[in-house]
C-alpha cells in the first residue's frame, strides 16, 4: 500500500460510520419507516440549510454564535490557564483555591441561569460568561493536574544544573505539563459549544439556539435537526484544530510523532 492510498484511507475510515448512519437514516425516512413529522430525512435537513443560506441567515447566526463561543473560550481559558499554573506551582493558592474551584465546578450551568440573568440581564454578557465558566474548568484541572505530575527527578536535575525559577519552569515544568494541557484545551473546546447552547436559551434574538427555539415553536424539525447537526459540525472543527495544535506543539514527542 503506497503512502498515498494510506492516506486517504486513514482520512476516510473514521466517516465510515456517520456515512452508513446517515444512508440508513434516510432509507428509514424514505419508506416511512420513522415519520418526518419525528425526524425528518437528511435531504430535508440539506433542503432546510440550503433554503438558510439562499437567505443568509444561516451565516449570520452561525457567525454570531461562532464569536459569542470563542470570546467565551478565551476568557475562560486564560483564567483557567493562570488559576491552573498558580495552584499547581504555589502550595498556597492550592489549598487556598482548589476546594473553591471544584465545589463550583460541580453547579449545573441551568442552576445558575436566574443568578446570571440578575447579574447581567440577558444581554451579550451573560452569554459569555455562561461559556467562560464552562471553558474554565477543563482547562484548570487539566493544566493543574499536567504539572503536579511533572516528573520530580527532571525538577530536581534543573535546580541541580543552577537553573532559575523562570528556566526550570519554561524547560522542564511547562514542556512536561504540556500534553496534559493541550487534553484540557480539546475537552474545554467541545464544553464550549454545550455551554453556548445553554446560553442561547437566555432571551437570545440571534444564534444558532435562537434558530433551534424558534424552529421548536413552529414545529420545523428540519431546521431543529439542522441546529443539532450544525453543532456536531462545529465541535469536530474545533477538534480538529486541537489535534493540530497538539502535533505542532507536541511534534518532540514521540507519541504524537507517529501520528
Amino acid at each position: 500500500m503506497t503512502k498515498i492510498t494510506r492516506w486517504y484511507s486513514n482520512q476516510l475510515i473514521p466517516w465510515l460510520l456517520p456515512i452508513i448512519m446517515i444512508v440508513f437514516w434516510q432509507i428509514l425516512g424514505q419508506f416511512e419507516i420513522i415519520s418526518s413529522s419525528i425526524l425528518p430525512t437528511p435531504l430535508k435537513v440539506v433542503d432546510a440549510a440550503i433554503q438558510l443560506t439562499s437567505s443568509g441567515k444561516l451565516q449570520e447566526h452561525v457567525l454570531i454564535s461562532t464569536q459569542r463561543a470563542l470570546i467565551g473560550f478565551f476568557i475562560g481559558g486564560i483564567i483557567g490557564f493562570i488559576l491552573g499554573l498558580l495552584n499547581g506551582t504555589i502550595k498556597f493558592f492550592e489549598r487556598t483555591t482548589d476546594t473553591t474551584m471544584q465545589m463550583i465546578r460541580t453547579i449545573p450551568h441551568l442552576a445558575l441561569i436566574p443568578l446570571v440573568i440578575l447579574w447581567f440581564g440577558i444581554g451579550e454578557s451573560a452569554k459569555i460568561f455562561l461559556v467562560a465558566l464552562g471553558v474554565m474548568f477543563p482547562v484548570y484541572i487539566n493544566t493543574f493536574s499536567g504539572i503536579q505530575n511533572v516528573d520530580r527527578k527532571l525538577i530536581e536535575m534543573g535546580t541541580v544544573y543552577g537553573l532559575s525559577k523562570w528556566k526550570l519552569f519554561v524547560n522542564i515544568i511547562l514542556p512536561g505539563s504540556l500534553s496534559s494541557i493541550l487534553v484540557g484545551i480539546r475537552y474545554a473546546l467541545g464544553v464550549m459549544w454545550m455551554s453556548l447552547i445553554v446560553a442561547e436559551t437566555i432571551g437570545a434574538d440571534s444564534g444558532i439556539g435562537f434558530m433551534a427555539t424558534s424552529a421548536r415553536e413552529f414545529m420545523q424539525m428540519d431546521i431543529v435537526v439542522l441546529t443539532i447537526v450544525l453543532y456536531a459540525i462545529l465541535g469536530k472543527l474545533s477538534d480538529v484544530i486541537a489535534k493540530l495544535f497538539e502535533h505542532h506543539f507536541l511534534k518532540w514527542n514521540p507519541v504524537y510523532r507517529k501520528k
